[in-house]
């Protein structure tokens, strides 16, 4: 359990929380919430002791293990799969001991080190690491790679598997998605669901909160309110707390008028000196309910292009990948050599098409996008693009491009030389850089705004095209919702490369799976997409338990017993009680889904979620049971 008594927290000189009183029970999973500078990190950091409190009390159970998420990895030279095992430190130590023992020759100490190890569990631990890496998207080849050898976004990945195998009753996760591709992001919300600690997570991943979470916790104004259920559950009952909180004012307001009128019209009168004293009474001890305060919705809009010629981009049998490191790219594509990613790849981008690109991270999304944007030379194959093609191309790497001493109204000039400076400061207020905000430097900017300045160049230039790699990473939930609106209003052709389902979802309309080396349509949504992940999950794992059977040596039984079987009572009674659980949890998430339950403050509401919390849990232990006897079969 974490109690929050009087609790208020402080970053310098800001007061970022007051007044927090509420409580987490254990096994809750939590999603923390709120706009940038809410304060969500911080509270993070006072749960992890980096940070005092302002004001107040945090209390944590006494012995509480607690993971997080680094925020950085420095170059090191362990392997991957050794970093991530280390976060489980008694039994990385134990292993090194054994090792360091073998190695000596003293067998005594391997002896000892040999106890300590079963005594942790901890001969699956290496396996258990490797698990987490796959699950990541890290292919066995790459386990053994130094840490060092990782770019950035795949040190965060490092990170979050290191958490993960760190052993922990308290979890927290800021942003464990913005570096995970859609894969990645279903096996870790399958494998969040199965944690048995408590988990904080702080994400703008709304898909993802939904499909994790059982509690939401929301920062705003300095204050933090809990709410029971997922994501949407949250917006639907912070929405009807909103409308009645607003009811009410204007009937305080209505009744304040309506009190004043009476004293002013009979203050004066002796006659009615007592009725205007009660009312000027009443007036004085009304609740001074707040008016709803409307938070400005951010709106952006990528302008109406020029032209839109109905044919706009094709590939056709194209090779895509990269040249040998001794050949130009020219050449490469001359001669058909070169490192190929793709093969075949064969895609028409007309007007009006809204393309998807599903697939794991290294399996050619972003070589596709490359391609076809004509950054990157066809080994093979064509590329045609009609003479009035206009593209508006967001890539990965994109916000490096911007000029850090270099303010928003700098970037924009060169695009735009001859045009006077208050319609670029105009333009720039549209996408929320208003007043002196266009002219401070980019270096000060949070990563969301350096990627609203970006995509804000990308609008100026009209395109008909937008092809878009990872625009969300560093955007928070509002801008999330700003871009999914002026991608659905876009009346040109997009391709887009995201982990963000949501985004996904509103904006395309077909879907292509690039992995294996091929390009090829998927039938179905996103749903289908999830629900495929898992099945491919769980066939490998059936296939691997089958390995091994076949590669363990034949064992006679004694000749006294018959293998073992399940228990067909105890088979038939598990699968019951997982159904009758499974029909329990659907009727609380309709009932959660009814807006009326919110009408008493969300009273009954919160009940039902901390009912449905505890149906999971048992779920999720009455499918673990289902699961071990299916396997001893």
């Amino acid at each position: 359990m974490i109690a929050f008594r009087n609790f208020a927290l402080r970053r310098g000189e800001r007061l970022l929380l007051s007044d927090v009183d509420l409580t987490l029970h254990a096994g809750w999973r939590v999603g923390v919430v709120g706009r940038n500078g809410a304060g969500k990190s911080s509270l993070f950091a006072a749960l992890t002791g980096a940070l005092e409190p302002d004001r107040g009390d945090l209390e944590l159970p006494g012995r509480a293990r607690i993971a997080s998420v680094a925020q950085e990895t420095p170059p090191l030279p362990d392997p991957a799969l050794d970093f991530v095992l280390s976060g489980d430190r008694e039994v990385h130590a134990a292993l090194q001991a054994e090792a360091n023992a073998f190695a000596n020759e003293d067998w005594e100490a391997v002896a000892a080190a040999h106890q300590r190890i079963e005594a942790l569990h901890g001969y699956d631990a290496t396996a258990r690491a490797g698990r987490l890496l796959h699950g990541l998207g890290f292919p066995p080849e790459t386990h053994g790679r130094p840490v060092a050898e990782f770019s950035g976004g795949w040190r965060v990945r490092l990170n979050v598997a290191r958490a993960l195998m760190t052993p922990s009753d308290l979890l927290l996760l800021d942003e464990p998605t913005n570096h995970l591709d859609l894969d990645a992001v279903v096996w870790l919300e399958d494998w969040l669901r199965r944690y048995p600690g408590t988990l904080l997570v702080i994400s703008h991943d709304r898909e993802f909160l939904d499909n994790v979470v059982t509690h939401v916790l929301h920062l705003h104004d300095g204050r933090a309110k809990l709410y029971a259920g997922d994501y949407t559950a949250f917006e639907r009952q912070r929405a009807e707390q909103l409308r009645q909180q607003q009811i009410a004012h204007e009937k305080e307001q209505a009744e304040r008028a309506h009190l004043q009128a009476f004293i002013d019209r009979f203050k004066a009168k002796a006659s009615k000196a007592r009725q205007a004293q009660s009312r000027m009474k009443r007036l004085a001890k009304l609740a001074g309910t707040e008016a709803v305060r409307v938070e400005r919705a951010l709106r952006i809009a990528f302008p109406a292009p020029a032209r839109i010629p109905h044919s706009l981009l094709s590939l056709r049998e194209a090779d895509a990948g990269y040249p040998l490191p001794d050949s130009s790219p020219a050449a490469a594509a001359e001669q058909g050599g070169g490192i190929v990613i793709l093969r075949q790849a064969s895609l028409v981008l007309q007007a009006g098409d809204r393309l998807g690109l599903l697939g794991p991270n290294g399996a050619g999304k972003s070589t596709l996008v490359k391609s076809l944007v004509g950054e990157l030379p066809l080994l093979a194959g064509e590329r045609q693009a009609h003479p009035d093609l206009r593209i508006g191309y967001f890539a990965q790497h994109t916000l490096e491009s911007l000029r850090p001493e270099a303010s928003p109204l700098d970037h924009l000039r060169p695009l735009a030389p001859e045009a006077p400076t208050q319609e670029l400061r105009d333009f720039l207020g549209q996408w929320n850089f208003p007043g002196d905000r266009a002219f401070e430097p980019v270096a000060d900017f949070s990563g969301g705004e350096k990627a609203r300045l970006a995509l804000a160049m990308i609008a100026w230039k009209q395109p008909n095209v937008l092809l878009l790699d990872e625009p969300t990473n560093h955007l928070d939930l509002d801008m999330r919702e700003a871009l999914a609106e002026a991608l659905a209003d876009f009346d040109g052709a997009i391709v887009l490369v995201s982990h963000d389902r949501h985004l996904l979802g509103l904006t395309c309309e077909r879907y292509l799976r690039v992995a294996d080396g091929r390009v090829e349509p998927f039938d179905g949504d996103l749903d289908d997409y999830a629900a495929w992940l898992r099945g491919r999950t769980a066939d490998a794992r059936a296939e691997a338990r089958a390995d091994r059977r076949e590669a363990a040596p034949p064992a006679a039984p004694p000749p006294a017993k018959k293998p073992a079987k399940p228990n067909p009572h105890k088979l038939a009674k598990l699968e019951a009680r997982v159904a009758e659980l499974e029909t329990r949890l659907r009727a609380l998430d309709t009932a959660l889904a009814d807006p009326g339950l919110y009408a008493d403050g969300g009273t009954r509401a919160a009940e039902l979620g901390r009912e449905q919390a505890a149906l999971r849990a048992e779920l999720d232990r009455a499918e673990a049971e289902l699961l071990a006897l299916y396997d001893a079969a």
